[in-house]
């Protein structure tokens, strides 16, 4: 049984894009470092830095033509590293 390689290419044109919002999201975040928000600033931050790193790993990375065992443990990770970060603020907000 030969195993058939499905290759994908994305268009220039949709990657010229992705690039475009990664650079606006690294303008965002330039723009909101200077926002005084309180204790939302982290939080802040973290969103954009996670909406521009799934931006890379969905497109530049190709996870998004990737199988269903490889996305559920790139969610398992991110739902363990959410509990770590959940972790470290509870700890240092008691301090």
């Amino acid at each position: 049984m030969e195993k058939t390689h499905h290759s994908h290419y994305l268009e220039y044109r949709t990657l010229f894009s992705i690039f475009l919002l990664l650079l606006m999201f690294t303008g965002i975040t330039v723009g909101v470092s200077y926002i005084d928000l309180g204790v939302f600033n982290v939080w802040i931050s973290l969103l954009i830095a996670s909406v521009k790193g799934s931006l890379v790993l969905l497109f530049f990375m190709h996870m998004k033509y990737e199988g269903r065992a490889l996305i559920f443990s790139f969610l398992g990770t991110i739902f363990f590293l959410f509990i770590m970060i959940s972790f470290t603020f509870w700890d240092v907000s008691f301090r």
